[in-house]
């Protein structure tokens, strides 16, 4: 090694962040293990680097002893006094040993130790760039396909996208441009590890985040998503300011916000529903486009039994169940659906007596 090396190693310290004594001190540590592994003079050695111009000594370290039984660790007190009257039984004496082709290995040994860190400095950037976008989306391109993956360039790494993960409606060719919404990141001796996923319901909230400003400033909280991906999704909304209207803002001038999002999902439906403290108004919205004649509520067993006009009870639960499914996840509260009639034969429903449920609501398919 020489300057220019050494002038070397500190335009890398410039452009990739990585310290020039960290690399300079990894390089001492894997001469260590070279020069013993080639020269068997010594066990206990010191390597040093000149800071300046890049040259190398060798230093053989002995402990000084009466009587030596291992001329590799040790030396007499007699041979010790002779390089320097001041040592005593139990001094270390560091002896010069640098052979004189040690410069091949040294110049082997450097390169591999600055590639390694390189490639290490370069993965911890990645991993620390990509650490603080789990839970976020990112936009990228598909490369390649496998039985378990679909590999997707994120520009500065490939994200895996498990099977799993993948939309069932959707199909997956070579240079399409897909969100993706990031599940985890992780650390992996061959580098970080990004996850990504099509399905989960974090994608459509980041989606709504990009698409309607009032949720991007706050003035608009997503307060729940439920998600059956490729199929139905609900989520609902609110806003603090009385004078904001949460539904509309999420849905856009005749739904043009909302209908980007829906075609980035490749026609997965949409319902919009305005969140409210009281159960009795937020499982009714919930149960949009359905309308709702009555809810009453058992705080204790966290359910809701909900009365539907006859003919609107196949709406209200919907295909295999799907709205009243989705409906108890976006609001926690276990749904049991009744029709009209049936309430009133079983006593449960009085028309005489009860109100229709005030529904604040807005489906995008309604808007179609």
């Amino acid at each position: 090694m020489n300057s220019d090396f050494m002038d070397a190693l500190t335009t890398l310290e410039k452009d990739k962040g990585i310290s020039k004594e960290i690399i300079i001190e990894a390089i001492e540590a894997a001469l260590i293990s070279g020069y013993k592994r080639n020269f068997n003079q010594a066990q206990n050695v010191r390597v040093d680097i000149n800071r300046e111009n890049g040259s190398i000594r060798v230093f053989a370290r002995k402990q000084v002893v009466e009587e030596v039984f291992d001329s590799r660790l040790e030396i007499s007190e007699g041979a010790a006094k002779a390089i320097n009257p001041q040592y005593e039984v139990d001094d270390i004496v560091e002896i010069e040993v640098t052979p004189k082709d040690f410069g091949r290995i040294a110049a082997q040994t450097a390169k591999q130790v600055v590639t390694q860190r390189v490639r290490e400095a370069e993965r911890g950037i990645i991993y620390a760039d990509f650490i603080d976008r789990e839970e976020d989306i990112m936009t990228g391109i598909v490369q390649r396909q496998d039985s378990r993956f679909i590999y997707v360039d994120l520009g500065k790494v490939e994200a895996l996208l498990p099977l799993t993960e993948q939309m069932p409606n959707e199909t997956y060719k070579h240079n399409d441009r897909i969100k993706a919404y990031i599940t985890k990141v992780e650390k992996t001796t061959k580098g970080p590890q990004i996850l990504i996923s099509r399905t989960h319901p974090g994608l459509l909230k980041r989606l709504f985040e990009l698409e309607v400003p009032e949720i991007f400033d706050g003035t608009v909280e997503i307060k729940s998503v439920a998600r059956e991906a490729g199929d139905r999704s609900k989520i609902s909304v609110h806003a603090e300011n009385p004078e904001v209207d949460p539904v509309g803002s999420c849905v856009g001038p005749k739904g043009q916000r909302v209908q980007t999002i829906v075609n980035e999902l490749k026609g997965e439906k949409i319902d919009i529903v305005r969140w409210c403290e009281d159960p009795v108004e937020y499982v009714a919205n919930a149960l949009s486009p359905a309308k709702v004649l009555q809810v009453k509520v058992d705080e204790e067993e966290k359910m809701t039994q909900v009365i539907v006009p006859d003919y609107q009870l196949s709406l209200a639960i919907g295909k295999r169940g799907q709205n009243a499914r989705l409906a108890a996840k976006l609001t926690g509260w276990k749904i049991d659906i009744k029709s009209q009639s049936d309430a009133e034969s079983l006593g449960l429903y009085n028309p005489n007596e009860s109100e229709e449920v005030n529904q604040q609501e807005e489906s995008f398919e309604e808007l179609e």
